[in-house]
């Protein structure tokens, strides 16, 4: 048990980064909300599920990538984390950024017409393994509960953890956001979520910072 306490802080702080994320829509959410508005909750989700099967992907290959790391080179940890640190920050900043903006929230149609739901699950899986970003906002994650001296199974349980909510909350706004009264709520919430984003991501990075000091 005194183990699991040891690195159930850095995990956590994994959990909350990879949900704050979520909670705000990049193009793969606003293709689920898109998707589900116009063409259907089951399309929506089936979209939603793909992304989700991504996110598992990214999150494995990361955890697997820098367990091979370390194993080889311990030091390349110190990198990663002031790595991961500045791109935190950097993602405070555009948050922070975007909730002084007026801009709203606005859904993503995807292109090609109308697919099978087993089309719209492997559109959603393209669609977040295609992206470049993807793999620096999930080293970023990782690093925050991979701490020095890690055991493999923190890795398994950031990796299950994340994609049991990547599943959920995908799912969630294919169900939810398939009404435009819901988008209307976002849209009123859309200012403090991006600040509250923006200040977690700023500590986040920062602790990741100064741990390396």
């Amino acid at each position: 048990m005194s183990e699991i306490t040891t690195w159930m802080t850095g995990i956590l702080m994994s959990y909350a980064a990879f949900l704050l994320a979520i909670a705000s829509p990049g193009p793969n959410v606003l293709a689920v909300i898109g998707t589900s508005m116009r063409i259907g909750r089951k399309s929506g989700i089936a979209l939603a599920t793909g992304v989700a099967a991504g996110s598992l992907a990214w999150a494995m290959l990361t955890v697997a990538g820098l367990t091979a790391l370390l194993a080889t080179w311990a030091p390349v940890l110190t990198g990663i984390k002031i790595f991961g640190g500045f791109y935190l920050l950097w993602l405070g900043y555009k948050a922070l950024k975007s909730a002084s903006s007026t801009h709203d929230l606005e859904a993503r149609i995807l292109t090609g017409g109308p697919r099978s739901l087993t089309g719209y699950a492997l559109r959603g899986f393209t669609i977040q393994m295609s992206n470049p970003k993807a793999v620096l906002a999930w080293i970023a994650i990782v690093s925050l509960g991979f701490q020095d001296g890690a055991p493999v199974w923190v890795g398994l349980v950031i990796v299950v953890g994340t994609t049991l909510l990547s599943v959920a909350i995908h799912i969630l706004y294919a169900v939810a956001f398939s009404t435009p009264a819901m988008i209307r709520a976002y849209s009123k919430a859309r200012r403090s979520i991006q600040i509250t984003l923006g200040v977690f991501f700023g500590v986040a990075g920062a602790k990741l910072l100064l741990s390396e000091l």
